[in-house]
């Protein structure tokens, strides 16, 4: 198995780990990074935050990037297709004191690629050249990226694109070893993540298709990355990034665990609202036991805080 600590450095702030949760949109909130850092995440990237909702003030983009001291180091990780505006953005979040700013530029949604946003950044390498040697000269914080390989198949650019964020000052580069028209589809090839490991000297973290243990250790054996990045198989699985499998969990650590993050949820987005938000996660907590319809359809329904926690006190009769 892999040894406790490996220490990289992104710039200056040494990540003590090899285990990162990946950024989610919807997902990686403070209730939920918290938990993962707790059970040994070693970064805390921020869910991305869209550079024009800073601009314009969005009355809740706060939530975006709030986070605990003791979740460093923090990443923040915003998104736009304008050098500009991502330098004036990155100023002004630069006063909250992250550890590392993030520049997405793997996002496959369409609202966000197709405005020249997150992966469709791969479009115009130039472009990203400018955002980050703007951001690399400007900042006290070290700038990293996050990449796909391409916007599809006919453009595999990501070797390009690796060597121009390591070119103008980025410090570390995360690669999703998929293009932008694959999505989630297919399978990930973890060979490119090898060749942008071969081809770069800042630290490269490697993220697709790693759903278990075993899979860290594949992807670290195969591509000699210096961290492996865990989103959709975290949800559901924190305890993934302290070495166990989903199978492995006892009910009684998922009971525990489940009532913390619902606090976690009912605190952070103050009120039930957080339970409404927290539903996606209990269906990934509980994806592994077969339980009756109905006590299913009152967890994944319920508005109730306390009627949601005494069907969840229930699941423990049927296992």
């Amino acid at each position: 198995m892999m040894e406790a600590v490996s220490v990289f450095h992104i710039g200056y702030v040494p990540v003590r780990g090899r285990l990162i949760l990946a950024p989610m949109d919807g997902y990686s909130n403070l209730p939920f990074r918290s938990i993962c850092r707790e059970l040994g995440s070693a970064l805390s990237y921020t869910e991305f935050i869209n550079a024009l909702d800073i601009l314009q003030s969005h009355p809740r983009i706060f939530r975006k990037f709030a986070f605990l001291p003791q979740e460093r180091p923090v990443v923040f990780q915003i998104f736009d297709s304008d050098p500009q505006r991502l330098l004036e953005v990155a100023l002004r979040l630069q006063e909250y004191e992250p550890d590392v700013i993030d520049i997405n530029m793997g996002c496959s949604d369409n609202n966000v690629a197709f405005r020249g946003a997150g992966a469709g950044l791969l479009r115009s390498p130039e472009t990203v050249a400018t955002i980050f040697r703007t951001l690399t000269r400007a900042l006290n914080v070290p700038v990293s990226g996050k990449i796909r390989l391409g916007w599809d198949e006919q453009t595999r650019n990501y070797l390009q694109i690796a060597r121009i964020v390591e070119d103008n000052g980025g410090a570390l580069l995360a690669v999703h070893a998929r293009t932008r028209s694959q999505k989630y589809a297919g399978r990930a090839d973890w060979d490119a993540i090898a060749e942008v490991k071969q081809s770069v000297s800042i630290p490269v973290v490697g993220n697709g298709d790693v759903c278990s243990l075993g899979d860290v250790e594949a992807m670290l054996n195969h591509t000699a990355c210096d961290g492996v990045m865990i989103g959709r198989a975290a949800i559901g699985n924190p305890w993934i990034f302290s070495g166990l499998n989903r199978e492995a969990v006892p009910f009684d650590r998922v009971y525990f665990v489940m009532r913390d993050h619902l606090q976690r949820m009912l605190d952070f987005y103050h009120g039930e609202y957080g339970l409404v938000l927290f539903r996606k996660h209990a269906r990934r907590y509980l994806s592994l036991y077969s339980l009756p319809p109905d006590l299913m359809r009152c967890l994944m329904t319920t508005d109730s805080v306390p009627e949601f926690l005494e069907s969840l006190h229930l699941v423990g009769n049927y296992l």
